[in-house]
């Protein structure tokens, strides 16, 4: 059976306390993140990291982000390109209050 040679793929997760691995590139395909978002849906300020991981190497594309309550922040200010095998990784100040949303497109090598 052939592979797709485009796949869209939608991402969610409630942004855990600890780093969490919320998608990883599968073998064969290049990732590409169109959307990265976060809400925060409690009454106080949260904080998020945002990290992509390749192998051994995480590089924070955000550090303890400040989401108001009640408010929404886009992680990406555009596309992010994923290797096979990349990571993104989330962790929150709070493991129930922030809410993340990502859109991919999963293209063939």
């Amino acid at each position: 059976m052939a592979l797709a040679l485009n796949v869209f793929q939608t991402v969610t997760a409630v942004v855990p306390a600890s780093p969490t691995v919320v998608y990883t590139a599968p073998v064969g395909y290049t990732g590409v993140v169109l959307l990265a978002q976060v809400a925060n849906i409690g009454a106080t300020s949260e904080d998020i990291t945002f990290v992509h991981r390749r192998s051994a190497t995480d590089t924070e594309l955000l550090k303890e982000y400040p989401i108001s309550a009640n408010d929404t922040s886009s992680l990406l200010a555009g596309k992010l390109v994923l290797e096979s095998g990349d990571r993104l990784v989330l962790s929150g100040s709070n493991a129930s209050n922030l809410k993340f949303v990502a859109s991919l497109l999963e293209t063939l090598n």
